[in-house]
């Protein structure tokens, strides 16, 4: 590979770096293209992408991004996971794709320049997801509303229904 071309990479995988919320190092040892291939599609479909990429050229790239914490990790064959919306959706997709094929291994990650340890992505992935939590805070938001109504709705009408009852009792009295 010519000077010219490994600097276009570092500068693409800079700037996609720079735009990701997560990335997580994977080591593919024997994986084949196929699965591979199926890897890439599965994280496509949950905004996120692997790049196979020489530890050198990712060290590099990775200077002045929230990915430079795992600059030390750059030792095996990496592939990298990068994620740029929502972070557990992949990581979900990952651990998933992990478990049934044990050629992919994961070893650390990265969310907004904090490291995340295996254990870490495990619990991420645990998580619900993005829309789903975003269900349940409008469900919080529609709640209390309506609570609130219901509470201050309940002075007035308990007092009608003390003057309903003393009305009653002097009409059964009269």
């Amino acid at each position: 590979m010519d000077r010219r071309t490994k600097e276009q990479i570092v500068s693409e995988l800079h700037e996609k770096l720079k735009e990701a919320r997560l990335g997580v190092l994977t080591s593919f040892s024997g994986m084949s293209v196929k699965k591979m291939e199926a890897l890439r599609n599965a994280l496509r479909k949950s905004n996120s992408e692997v790049k196979v990429v020489k530890n050198t050229l990712l060290g590099i790239a990775s200077k002045e991004t929230g990915f430079s914490v795992l600059a030390d990790q750059f030792q095996w064959p990496i592939a990298v996971v990068l994620s740029y919306k929502d972070p557990v959706e992949p990581t979900k997709v990952l651990i998933d794709f992990a478990k049934k094929n044990p050629e992919l291994e994961i070893k650390i990650g990265a969310l907004d320049g904090k490291i995340l340890t295996k254990g870490d992505l495990n619990i991420l992935a645990e998580l619900p997801s993005r829309d789903v939590l975003l269900g349940k805070l409008v469900s919080v938001m529609a709640t209390v509303p309506t609570s609130f109504v219901t509470v201050l709705s309940g002075v007035p009408r308990n007092f009608v229904q003390v003057l309903s009852a003393y009305c009653d009792k002097k009409k059964t009295l009269n």
